[in-house]
């Protein structure tokens, strides 16, 4: 299957936003003062770990997705334009 420069270059700015995103929530989620995510004691709620969760396959599918862009804009840019 070939990609299209467009729908690479899509895919590769997709995978950058997401890691840039993800990373900070991640960042923030740690940081949180608001009692949702560590409870008195200091100790991790489940709001901290399903957030978590959601960050980090977030994060992966985000990095695979900009992966396959990044391979496909390498491939295209092999070939010669029409």
């Amino acid at each position: 299957m070939k990609l299209s420069r467009p729908v690479s270059l899509f895919l590769l700015a997709f995978g950058v936003w997401s890691l840039a995103i993800w990373t900070t929530f991640v960042k923030n989620l740690f940081q949180d003062v608001s009692g949702l995510a560590f409870d008195a004691s200091g100790d991790p709620t489940g709001y901290f770990w399903v957030h978590l969760t959601l960050a980090i396959t977030s994060l992966g599918l985000g990095i695979a997705i900009g992966i396959i862009g990044l391979r496909g804009l390498r491939a295209a840019l092999r070939e010669p334009r029409e």
